[in-house]
């Protein structure tokens, strides 16, 4: 009995793994090859790493850790581990959308991220509330620029009480705020 339990566990780890890399897979297939934006955070993740004291500011708040270029590349290479990516893609595509001047361009982008992020079993679907998904619908009937506020400040929250904390806590960030420095003098 005790050999078809553990040949048992080693059948559900396998499935669990093999389920795992497809869902990776999935989450991935609608992302066009020239377009991947894990592209582009793996070239500014490779650059200069920042200091430590710069590192440890973005310990004071999310919106410090947002507005630091490497800060929100090291979050977004965290929330890909963790399989939330979507949620800094929403609040970064909503940024984007606010400097949007054009009304027809407004339209389009307004669409695009319902669609992408907010459309019930959508492809990166965002975890909001009914009543935040339903007044975001409603706005679309009236494209403005604070189309997607409520919901763009529900997601920052969610990020804010949950995978913020646990990104300060990982070893990449602490490998970070914990580099050494090399030394100027060499010791005799």
């Amino acid at each position: 009995m005790y050999h078809t339990m553990v040949d048992f566990s080693e059948r559900y780890l396998e499935r669990a793994k093999d389920m795992k890399n497809r869902l990776g897979f999935l989450r991935r297939r609608n992302e066009s090859p020239g377009s991947n934006p894990a592209c582009k955070l793996d070239k500014v993740m490779k650059s200069v790493n920042p200091a430590p004291e710069e590192a440890l500011k973005w310990g004071e708040s999310l919106d410090k850790l947002l507005l630091h270029k490497y800060g929100l590349a090291a979050f977004r290479a965290y929330l890909r581990t963790e399989f939330s990516e979507e949620n800094i893609e929403f609040w970064l595509a909503c940024e984007d959308y606010k400097k949007i001047k054009s009304q027809s361009k407004m339209t389009s982008k307004a669409k695009k991220i319902f669609a992408e992020y907010i459309a019930i079993q959508s492809c990166k679907e965002v975890n909001l509330d009914s009543y935040t998904r339903e007044h975001t619908k409603d706005n679309l009937q009236n494209i403005n620029r604070t189309c997607f506020d409520l919901a763009q400040k529900r997601i920052f929250g969610l990020m804010e009480k949950d995978s913020y904390p646990r990104f300060l806590r990982s070893e990449l960030y602490l490998g970070l705020i914990n580099q050494k420095k090399p030394n100027s003098t060499l010791s005799s």
